[in-house]
């Protein structure tokens, strides 16, 4: 063991000759708590060296997309909410911008604006997530218990617009169901004016600690060459050095009016990726405060009656608000024929969609870009030759979300 390399630069480390023993075979997972999802990966171990991995998908296989092309439009949100479901209004969002792309829908600048703080919440709330759960796999438990009460209140936000938290079903193809309510406006400026002291406090809790330093510099390292052709995307690509958001290279949603930074780090390490994300949840909360300060005067919809469901009190009370909605609900809604890609900056990478329609009333072929599926097939790689104890923070700082490792 003492021959093995010390450091933990191990790329053109791949012996799998064992020193003083034999080579073991461990699983980690399916059902291992530190895998923090339904996933495997086969080890081959010399001690707790990591000579070689092998990953193994699909233990929640649940045929996403084949779901969705036997849906109309409007239902397949309840399955995006399901791919990263730690922003799943993120998800949403993507989808119907999707629809709404290929139908030639025009959503109003309120709409966009109302849309960008919920999706920037939304990465508030996974990039807790991520950063708590790092400090708890290093030992420190205390973070992750303070981030979770102020994650807590975003989903009291989701509560209040659309009366889900975790899957939310948030937002309609052309806009959102209701406007902002006061409540949920009362409750959003206490938590803009409240969450940064508490947000500091993990900040300072994690971020210049030595022990945690120590842990985490140096751990599961990828350079930018391998990231851009493994097809990372989100901040895992940035953490590597890549200056790369979908928000700036190619804006929806109104994004180009919003003027933000996009931190990258140097390494491509598990400290990168950490301090990516959380510089990323200042920027999130300067992108929010900009879209209340300029929110636009107008509607919560498109005036796309054919699309858009009708209040309830019209259907109550209207024929045409009646027709309306009944087509909408049995997908018969006039969808065109064509194909098209659309994606967003999810809170871990590119979420795309790539939708083909023939006219009828489900999509004929739905392909889900989820960015997870993609840089995972990177970790066997990024933890060859290191500890067993920095693959599990490697895991852990790539954000894998195994809701999104199948489809």
């Amino acid at each position: 063991m003492n021959n093995l390399p010390q450091n933990k630069n191990f790329d053109n480390y791949v012996s799998t000759e064992t020193i003083d023993g034999e080579i073991a075979t461990l699983n980690l997972g399916p059902t291992h708590p530190a895998t923090h999802g339904i996933f495997q990966n086969v080890l081959k171990v010399d001690g707790e060296r990591i000579l070689h991995s092998e990953p193994t998908v699909g233990y929640i296989h649940r045929a996403f997309e084949k779901l969705a092309e036997r849906r109309p439009y409007n239902q397949i949100t309840p399955i995006t909410d399901r791919l990263n479901y730690c922003s799943s209004p993120i998800n949403n969002m993507g989808w119907e911008m999707t629809v709404e792309k290929l139908a030639g829908i025009e959503v109003p600048k309120k709409v966009d604006y109302m849309r960008v703080i919920i999706m920037e919440l939304a990465r508030i709330a996974d990039h807790l997530v991520c950063n708590s759960v790092i400090g708890v796999d290093t030992g420190a438990l205390t973070g992750f218990t303070y981030v979770f009460q102020e994650r807590e209140k975003i989903y009291e936000l989701f509560e209040e617009i659309c009366g889900a938290r975790l899957t939310t079903n948030i937002g309609r193809i052309g806009g959102f169901e209701r406007e902002f309510s006061p409540e949920f406006m009362r409750k959003l400026n206490k938590f803009l004016e409240e969450f940064p002291a508490k947000f500091g406090e993990f900040d300072s809790l994690l971020t210049r600690n030595r022990i945690f330093m120590d842990r985490v510099i140096g751990a599961g390292p990828i350079s930018p060459e391998r990231a851009i052709s493994y097809g990372f995307t989100g901040p895992n690509l940035r953490a590597a050095g890549v200056d790369y958001d979908i928000r700036v290279m190619n804006p929806y949603s109104s994004y180009g009016d919003f003027e933000f930074d996009i931190p990258i780090g140097k390494d491509g390490d598990t400290y990168d990726r950490f301090m990516v994300r959380q510089e990323e949840i200042q920027q999130s909360l300067n992108i929010i405060r900009q879209a209340l300060d300029g929110m636009p005067e107008g509607l919560h919809h498109a005036n796309v009656p054919g699309y858009y469901l009708p209040e309830k009190q019209d259907v109550y009370n209207s024929m045409e608000a009646l027709i309306y909605h009944f087509k909408i609900v049995m997908g018969e809604t006039p969808i065109p024929v064509g194909e098209v890609y659309h994606s967003v900056e999810g809170a871990n990478g590119e979420l795309g969609f790539y939708l083909v329609s023939d006219g009828g009333r489900t999509p004929y072929r739905l392909h889900f870009r989820r960015p997870c599926f993609i840089y995972y097939q990177a970790y066997p790689e990024m933890i060859q030759g290191s500890l067993l104890s920095d693959a599990i923070l490697t895991m852990s700082s790539m954000n894998v979300i195994a809701g999104e490792l199948d489809a």
